[in-house]
């Protein structure tokens, strides 16, 4: 095991004092943190859903953000991509490199985990500290009916496209915390900083959505990833993207009418569906408090095409990649 940051507070004081206690216990958990391993026992006839991300200081956040909004996000980008597979997130790991060992950091960082994990009734089971560069990688692990989870693979030809909530809004938080937009709107940034899993929009999609992926890269690059695996093109109309008023304002100000279809971390949820499923899904996101509109229709051509001012046109991901320099 790699030391830990240095001081005479060690790794394992480290885990205990913040985060040992910090979570949801599961039924399910056999043996959590403190062992070599973690054991679980999923249910009978159940799928085990699982994925990892890591966020690395500089690159996916701010150095100087506040802690508490960094343990929201670090575990709220992980329950967006079981939310996209239909997945009830059951389990968790963290694992922290620090460049020292900052008590109030890790208490204000603690507290935004553990508030996210109690409140999707998550557990940590597992996980490390280690010495370096700042970065957090988390593994969430969630579980659904066999045979009942969402995939990008699925869309059909003439299936509706949807998406969850608005989008955007993210994107122009990020502008705003660079000094690239002067009209302020702290709900968008608060977007950005503190994203909120769509878990039981998720859960209602299962036999019902055909497709689905989190907009985390873009909805144009997300979407794209939908078509992509399912062979097929879509065209999106601008028109009816749901946009709040501090994105339209935007937008009427700069003409960058781009950004809401390639900004990312929105943490939305795109996904296709039949034409005859339209009214029992709008019905059943609504009654959990969740908007979605349609946004376009699946096509047998492939690619992604954009519909705005009359116009249809081919048009580009253009969403984040870590390898393109953008």
């Amino acid at each position: 095991m790699t030391p830990p940051p240095s001081g005479s507070f060690g790794e394992f004081d480290l885990i205990r004092r913040h985060f040992a206690r910090g979570s949801a216990p599961h039924p399910q958990t056999v043996l959590g943190v403190g062992d070599d391993c973690a054991l679980l026992q999923p249910s009978v006839d159940t799928l085990l859903a699982v994925t990892a991300d890591t966020l690395v200081a500089g690159v996916h956040f701010f150095t100087d953000v506040h802690p508490h909004d960094l343990g929201h996000k670090s575990l709220a980008v992980n329950l967006s991509d079981l939310a996209a597979m239909g997945a009830t997130p059951a389990w968790v790991t963290l694992c922290l490199t620090l460049p020292e060992l900052d008590q109030v950091w890790l208490e204000g960082f603690a507290a935004g985990f553990t508030q996210m994990a109690l409140a999707q009734g998550v557990e940590l089971v597992g996980g490390d500290t280690t010495r370096g560069p700042l970065s957090i990688t988390v593994q969430a692990m969630g579980q659904l009916p066999a045979g009942s989870g969402l995939r990008r693979s699925g869309a059909n030809l003439g299936d509706l496209v949807f998406v969850t909530g608005q989008v955007g809004s993210a994107g122009l938080g990020l502008k705003t915390l660079q000094g690239l937009w002067d009209g302020r709107d702290d709900e968008s940034v608060r977007r950005l900083l503190r994203p909120e899993p769509r878990v039981a929009a998720g859960q209602e999609l299962r036999g019902r959505a055909s497709a689905c992926i989190d907009v985390s890269d873009g909805l144009a690059a997300d979407l794209g990833h939908v078509l992509a695996a399912s062979g097929l093109g879509a065209t999106v109309e601008w028109e009816r993207l749901p946009l709040s008023a501090a994105v339209l304002d935007y937008v009427a100000r700069t003409d960058d009418w781009r950004m809401p279809l390639v900004a990312g971390d929105d943490y939305e949820l795109c996904f296709t569906a039949p034409e005859r499923e339209r009214v029992a899904i709008e019905t059943a996101l609504a009654s959990i408090g969740c908007a979605c509109s349609v946004i376009g229709r699946i096509q047998r051509e492939p690619g992604l095409r954009l519909s705005r001012e009359g116009r249809v046109d081919a048009f580009g991901p253009g969403g984040y990649d870590h390898f393109a320099g953008r």
